[in-house]
């Protein structure tokens, strides 16, 4: 595939980052950089937050494919850091609450320790971190300023408006050459990435280094088919793989509920299971389910090309 201004994609597998790995291929992470030459980059998604996109991208991807990233960039919202602030809950289909809508400078400053929090879990893994602030029109500078300012605060390398939504392109000159400029500063400070865990350590071990490390928990339990699976797993040898923790993308804890940076909770492993082939052990964390809730009529079949007049029609 192709952007609008003709920068290619690749569009490689991509599983949901809560049930699974989150990360496209290894494949098209290896072509792309084919293409892109010794001396471009490589941008890379790995979904949702440094609690479980990057973190599965940093221990199982990038211990399968041997490369090193040099750069996380974290991509964050006023709205977002409103709601993990204390903001009113949103409701799918209805009108958002003034709030998000609404200069709110004290709500943002509250959510940043989320933001915090996932700049710092970036860094654990040795590579610098830039900020990538996408601008809704209701944003004011307070607002942004108070963003910069914490995101410089928690290690970031630079924290920058991301307007290519409105502008394309243009709209993200800034974000591209704070991206190139960190790059370049992790390869002259021979900063060394890190994984969090040693594949050697035990399973629980590996469960309670992610969990206390990246979630801030306090602790694990068990339920008893978790640890009967784990105690199976080690006598087969599985208990050599990564781990894929599967959890809420809605809090760094496994209770959608507990929002912004929370501490003081512990993590329940309901169960563990074996993706041998993909490569990793995973585990069901709290309620969570690994089938998403989609339809059983793909929304595809409503979407066609009017002939007359060349409109996409059935979009929406």
């Amino acid at each position: 595939m192709q952007t609008l201004e003709a920068t290619p994609v690749f569009v490689h597998a991509g599983p949901f980052a809560n049930i699974a790995h989150g990360n496209s291929s290894i494949v098209a992470d290896q072509v792309a950089l084919r293409l892109v030459g010794p001396d471009g980059i490589v941008v890379t998604e790995a979904g949702f937050g440094a609690d479980i996109g990057a973190e599965k991208f940093f221990n199982i991807k990038c211990r399968e494919s041997g490369l090193i990233p040099n750069c996380a960039v974290v991509v964050v919202t006023v709205r977002a850091l409103k709601m993990h602030g204390g903001g009113p809950k949103v409701t799918l289909g209805a009108q958002l609450p003034k709030e998000y809508i609404e200069p709110n400078v004290e709500l943002v400053e509250k959510g940043c320790d989320n933001l915090q929090r996932h700049i710092q879990n970036c860094k654990k893994f040795g590579v610098n971190v830039v900020v990538a602030i996408n601008k809704f029109l209701s944003d004011t500078d307070a607002e942004i300023e108070v963003i910069k300012k914490k995101s410089l605060e928690a290690g970031a390398e630079n924290a920058l408006l991301a307007d290519h939504w409105a502008k394309g392109g243009a709209g993200a000159v800034d974000l591209g050459k704070a991206i190139i400029e960190a790059c370049k500063k992790h390869k002259e400070q021979k900063l060394s990435f890190k994984f969090l865990y040693p594949v050697e350590a035990s399973i629980k071990e590996k469960i309670e280094l992610v969990c206390k490390e990246i979630y801030r928990a306090d602790g694990v339990t068990y339920e008893p088919l978790a640890e009967e699976k784990i105690k199976k797993f080690t006598e087969q040898g599985f208990d050599k793989l990564p781990i894929c923790m599967a959890k809420t993308h809605l809090s760094f804890s496994h209770d959608p509920a507990l929002k912004n940076a929370p501490t003081g909770f512990t993590v329940p492993i309901r169960d563990v299971r074996a993706s041998v082939g993909a490569g990793f052990i995973y585990l069901l964390l709290g309620p969570i389910t690994t089938m998403p809730g989609l339809g059983s009529r793909p929304v595809f079949f409503d979407i066609d090309i009017d002939p007359e007049t060349g409109d996409v029609v059935g979009l929406s």
